[in-house]
């Protein structure tokens, strides 16, 4: 039996695991314990992803204390909208889900303030002034 497992293809054996934790839920009934799982990964990946950016921040951070004032407003302006933005989407409360015009918000708000972050790096990196 150990055997067929491991010369089994690798897609296969994941969708037979994913087909034996679906009929688990479904045998026993765990509609409510899966979705108090759903929601605790939500908050932890919004977690992770706040601790990533706070990481990169502080690797970073003496070199943007060396911004203008203007750049470092815009830079921070823009980072705390889109956690903003994500806490939004990641929220366990949130009551309506994303689409149509809520998901293009959603989508152009991350993109803009993406850009305004670039855009403020790239004018502070330029040394051709």
């Amino acid at each position: 039996m150990r055997r067929l497992f491991a010369d089994m293809n690798p897609f296969l054996r994941g969708m037979l695991i994913v087909a034996a934790i679906a009929a688990i839920v479904v045998a026993f009934q765990l509609y409510a314990a899966l979705a108090v799982v759903s929601g605790l990964l939500r908050i932890a990946f919004f977690l992770a992803i706040a601790f990533f950016v706070y990481l990169l921040w502080r690797e970073r951070r003496g070199e943007i204390e060396l911004w203008s004032t203007r750049a470092k407003w815009v830079f921070y302006g823009a980072a705390g909208l889109i956690l903003i933005d994500l806490g939004a989407y990641f929220s366990p409360y949130r009551h309506l889900r994303l689409s149509g015009l809520s998901a293009l918000s959603f989508v152009l708000v991350i993109a803009l303030c993406g850009f305004s972050m670039w855009r403020v790096w790239r004018d502070e990196h330029s040394y051709m002034r």
